[in-house]
């Protein structure tokens, strides 16, 4: 590999980071002042709030996905008819809510 360590990782990360994509958002008024609000409050751009809320709830869905996922597997492993009433009454929760 050519160039100095400091080089090599350079452009590694380089290649690794993703160019922003700028996209126009339209919030409610009551949505942009808690933004504003959050961002004042940590000493930071209102951006850079909507960027963490954003990357916070795509993990929380992806997490919510796998939890629906364990319990359908945990409901089709199970034969303790208790069990599997629990785990159903889970998953109904989860789709339809309380």
């Amino acid at each position: 590999m050519a160039g100095t360590g400091a080089e090599w990782c350079k452009m590694v990360q380089m290649r690794q980071t993703q160019k922003p994509i700028r996209q126009s958002v339209t919030i409610p008024k009551r949505v942009a002042e808690r933004v504003r609000s959050l961002a004042k409050a940590g000493k930071t751009s209102a951006n850079r709030v909507l960027v963490d809320l954003i990357e916070a709830g795509l993990e929380s869905r992806e997490a919510e996905k796998q939890r629906f996922f364990d319990l359908a597997g945990r409901l089709s492993e199970t034969a303790d008819p208790k069990e599997k009433r629990r785990l159903k009454e889970k998953l109904a929760r989860m789709t339809f809510g309380d």
